[in-house]
């Protein structure tokens, strides 16, 4: 398949999965699960937040791909993804937490508030349940807090609650590009100053000559990988 081809049909496949970005499916992201679709690397089956309801839409689109319908080949969701169960949003005890911000590392939709040795809050609103959270805990105070009942997946969730937490995860991947970005210029500055000072020194022996060298070829080891950055 073309590679327009390849990305239209992504972007029809991105919008009906659910963007928990929980990376159940085995993919980094929604996206990435949207990508493997489309080129024929990876199965209707492996969405457990869309559960059999999201195998049935993925499949109307796959035809292009699978000879027969791939629902009828694949109707549960792969085992080794997990379970469809009902929606769930992550809650932090407050006696436990420890402010060690692990988690809100961990939240693909910037979720939980909070600071460093300070108490953190999930904001339930926000919360897609993708319980990413729970692993990186290194006290085991965050618990998923059932919602919905006996409704799982599609049922569980909405078209308007996925837009809403895809808009919430490519805002988390633009601020974190824009303070790596701001970070790699700041010490491209602090780097391109030392340099600068090396650069100065007057040194009084060979001794001293090759050791200017070591630390001038060092900084400028430094400034080249943050070029290559930008």
């Amino acid at each position: 398949m073309k590679t327009n081809k390849v990305k239209e049909l992504a972007d029809r496949l991105e919008d009906l999965l659910p963007q928990t970005q929980c990376t159940k499916c085995g993919y980094p992201d929604c996206r990435g699960y949207a990508e493997a679709l489309a080129k024929g690397e990876a199965l209707p089956n492996q969405c457990p937040p869309g559960g059999v309801e999201g195998i049935k839409r993925l499949s109307q689109v796959l035809t292009s791909i699978y000879p027969q319908d791939a629902f009828d080949l694949h109707p549960n969701i792969n085992p080794e993804c997990g379970i469809e169960r009902p929606r769930a949003v992550a809650f932090i005890d407050p006696q436990k937490c420890i402010g060690c911000t692990l988690c809100i590392q961990a939240c693909p939709v910037d979720a939980i508030v909070g600071a460093s040795k300070q108490m953190h809050v999930v904001l339930s609103d926000w919360c897609t349940g993708c319980d990413l959270c729970i692993p990186p805990c290194p006290v085991d105070c965050i618990s998923m807090i059932n919602v919905t009942e006996e409704k799982t997946g599609w049922d569980a969730w909405s078209a308007d609650l996925a837009q809403l937490a895809r808009q919430r995860y490519h805002d988390r991947e633009q601020r974190l590009d824009r303070e790596q970005k701001d970070n790699d210029e700041r010490l491209a500055k602090k780097a391109a100053v030392k340099l600068a000072a090396v650069n100065a020194e007057q040194p009084s022996s060979a001794e001293e000559e090759k050791e200017k060298e070591r630390k001038r070829a060092i900084i400028a080891a430094a400034i080249a990988r943050a070029q290559q950055k930008s």
